[in-house]
């Protein structure tokens, strides 16, 4: 039986790139669901539902984990998106602070921000 790769659709590849590059070198992409959302609708939905702040924090881990899954090899390899060190409402409250501070950019900006802190100091 024949097995054939299927195409990785590029917006992943063009998400992957986007949290690995440097901001100079960005390629403009296309963010589609919640983290689409500016940091500014994200603090106003969460004060009228409180709730609605896991529905952005599963869209962050998914927006992590798609960049980790196509990292290049030797890329991020062993990284944990849920270390013992910084739990799951730490980062929830992470991008919550980010976005405090950082209204005018989107959450994605915060979930790219997450994902760097997670990575740690480069080496």
């Amino acid at each position: 039986m024949n097995r054939t790769k299927l195409p990785i659709p590029s917006l992943t590849a063009a998400v992957l790139g986007f949290l690995l590059s440097s901001p100079a070198t960005a390629e403009t992409i296309k963010i589609v669901g919640l983290g689409a959302s500016t940091c500014a609708r994200f603090n106003q939905e969460i004060r009228e539902d409180p709730a609605l702040q896991r529905d952005y924090f599963a869209w962050a881990q998914g927006f992590m984990s798609g960049a980790l899954i196509r990292a290049p090899q030797g890329v991020d390899e062993g990284l944990d998106l849920t270390p013992p060190s910084f739990p799951l409402q730490e980062q929830v409250d992470f991008l919550r602070a980010f976005c405090v501070k950082n209204q005018d950019q989107d959450y994605m900006d915060a979930a790219r921000a997450l994902y760097h802190r997670l990575r740690g100091p480069k080496t």
